[in-house]
C-alpha cells in the first residue's frame, strides 16, 4: 500500500475524527468521541498519513511546550493498523520534534494492552501513573452517588453525565455550558 505523511490542512477534519473514532472504538478511549479537531498551536504539529488518492488513513498531533513534546492523537485507521503507519508517523514526529532541539516526547494513553505494547516497541519506558476513573449507573447503579457525594481527595471530576429534571432547565443552562432535553418517543402498536 502506497501512502505519504503529511501535514494535517483543514479539509482534513471529517476524515481525521472518522480515523480516531474508529480506531478507538476497540480500545480504552472508545467513548472519547470528538466533534471538532482541537488545532495544535505552534511549534507542535498535526500529522496525517494519506493513501495515493487522500483517504487519511493514520493521524498524529504532537503539542510541544518548552523541553517537553506530547502526543495527544495517534490513531490509524482499523483497515490499515499492524502495517507500520504508526510507527512511520512517529519516525516523522521524532524528526521534527528532535529539529526542535526538545529533548522528550512523552504520552499519555490508558491500559489498553495493544496500545501499551506498541509504545514499549517504538522504545517509550513507564515513568508515571495516574486513573481515569468513572462512575456509570448503567454499571452499577450507586456508582455516580459515589462519585459525588462528597469531594474526595486526589479525586477530580472531569467530565460528568447527569439526569435531571425539566423544571430545573433555567437554572441548569445558566450553570452548565451542554443541557440537552432527553425527550422519549413512543409508538402505540
Amino acid at each position: 500500500m502506497s501512502y505519504v505523511i503529511r501535514e494535517y490542512t483543514p479539509a482534513d477534519e471529517t476524515a481525521w475524527l472518522r480515523c480516531r473514532v474508529l480506531a478507538f472504538l476497540s480500545t480504552a478511549y472508545f467513548d472519547d468521541v470528538l466533534r471538532a479537531k482541537p488545532m495544535v498551536p505552534v511549534p507542535g504539529f498535526q500529522l496525517v498519513a494519506a493513501e495515493e488518492f487522500g483517504a487519511v488513513i493514520g493521524i498524529m498531533d504532537v503539542t510541544v511546550e518548552g523541553g517537553l513534546a506530547t502526543v495527544d492523537t495517534v490513531a490509524v485507521h482499523p483497515d490499515h493498523q499492524r502495517q507500520g503507519i504508526g510507527r512511520a508517523m512517529l519516525t516523522e514526529a521524532r524528526t521534527r520534534v528532535g529539529a526542535l532541539g526538545v529533548p522528550t516526547l512523552d504520552a499519555w494513553t490508558r491500559d489498553d494492552l495493544d496500545t501499551l505494547r506498541w509504545y514499549r516497541a517504538m522504545g517509550f519506558t513507564e515513568s508515571e501513573h495516574y486513573l481515569h476513573v468513572y462512575a456509570n449507573y448503567y454499571t452499577q447503579a450507586a456508582e455516580p452517588d459515589r462519585a459525588i457525594a462528597e469531594r474526595r481527595p486526589g479525586l477530580r471530576p472531569m467530565k460528568t453525565f447527569l439526569h435531571a429534571n425539566l423544571r430545573d432547565e433555567p437554572l441548569l443552562r445558566e450553570q452548565f455550558a451542554r443541557v440537552h432535553v432527553c425527550r422519549r418517543f413512543a409508538l402505540e402498536l
